[in-house]
């Protein structure tokens, strides 16, 4: 016996079956569409369901018809088409900040978006790939506090650990809270930072999202610097690790112009020297900038300043003393 609390919710479930087992590939004729209403224990007649479906068009549900052996119907055009998912499927699942845990979840909430079968294809993606992930499970509240902190512009309270060989958490500051404003929340390397600025020390400081705890709005009202610029702040960091600023002239085969631009930005200065091309930007000294640069071997050269060439001799030195037998 139908349910009648169900028979009034025939429309709604119906607007379910189309979403949820139909595509451009899967149709769904009138006898197989009243067969899956009586699933939910619901009657429906033939000429209903074509009275039903002009009143889901009507409502904005883009159901098409296709015509082979039989008259098939399904839903076409969604708020999200299958190609746009896998790409969001396989940014949350390369993401390193997000966990395991979280990272099927959300991919399950996009599978809902399309249907079944489509859905199926976004399930096979998770299992492609095998990529390391942290260990935080508080980051999604961690990162909720901080919006809310730089919208309605105060600070922020947090702990700040790394972890032991033991993979235990230990502390900063033997767990004494950081206090901060924070400036803007920005991905680099994979990985999310949140830049934040210290009044007391009159400078910035990157800390990683995933390794921050317990982190809370304060009442204090927020400073921030009124000519800080958050493009140009990134394009200087290597890896978001802080030194020295400088001014530095770096010298490139022609065959690196591509990751030159992809570091610095496509508006980048060239100024060619024979072979090479040579660029002069803001970088901040330290290790990760001078790996960045090694990587390039005899390719790529500090041509100045010569306080930045030192930095860069001691570095390579210290880890050549390393490897002398």
């Amino acid at each position: 016996m139908p349910s009648s609390s169900n028979q009034k919710m025939k429309l709604l479930y119906l607007m379910r079956i189309f979403l949820e087992r139909t595509d451009a590939d899967h149709s769904m004729s009138i006898q197989e569409l009243i067969a899956a209403l009586a699933e939910y224990k619901i009657s429906a007649e033939r000429k209903s369901i074509y009275s039903d479906i002009e009143l889901l068009r009507e409502f904005g549900l883009d159901i098409e018809m296709k015509r082979s052996k039989t008259v098939g119907y399904y839903v076409d055009a969604r708020e999200f088409e299958l190609p746009e998912l896998k790409l969001l499927v396989d940014a949350v699942q390369s993401s390193r900040f997000i966990t395991a845990k979280k990272s099927n979840e959300l991919i399950r909430k996009l599978a809902a978006l399309t249907s079944k079968p489509q859905a199926s294809q976004l399930c096979r993606q998770v299992y492609a790939t095998s990529r390391p992930k942290t260990m935080n499970e508080s980051i999604y509240y961690n990162i909720d506090a901080i919006h809310t902190a730089i919208q309605s512009g105060y600070k922020i309270c947090f702990q700040y650990f790394d972890y032991n060989a033991y993979k235990e958490r230990v502390y900063r500051k033997e767990g004494e809270n950081y206090c901060q404003s924070p400036i803007a929340l920005c991905w680099e390397d994979n990985k999310y930072y949140l830049i934040c600025y210290s009044s007391k020390y009159e400078n910035f400081a990157n800390y990683r999202v995933d390794r921050m705890s317990n982190v809370t709005v304060c009442e204090e009202t927020a400073q921030k610097p009124q000519d800080f610029d958050v493009t140009e702040y990134t394009k200087q960091m290597f890896g978001m690790h802080s030194g020295e600023l400088v001014t530095a002239t770096l010298r490139f085969e022609q065959s690196l112009t591509n990751s030159v631009m992809d570091r610095f930005g496509p508006d980048v200065p060239f100024c060619k020297k024979g072979d090479y091309i040579e660029i002069c930007v803001e970088v901040l000294s330290s290790p990760v900038f001078f790996s960045w640069m090694f990587q390039f071997g005899d390719k790529a050269e500090i041509v100045a300043p010569k306080s930045l060439i030192a930095s860069m001799k001691e570095l390579l030195q210290q880890q050549a003393a390393k490897y002398q037998q």
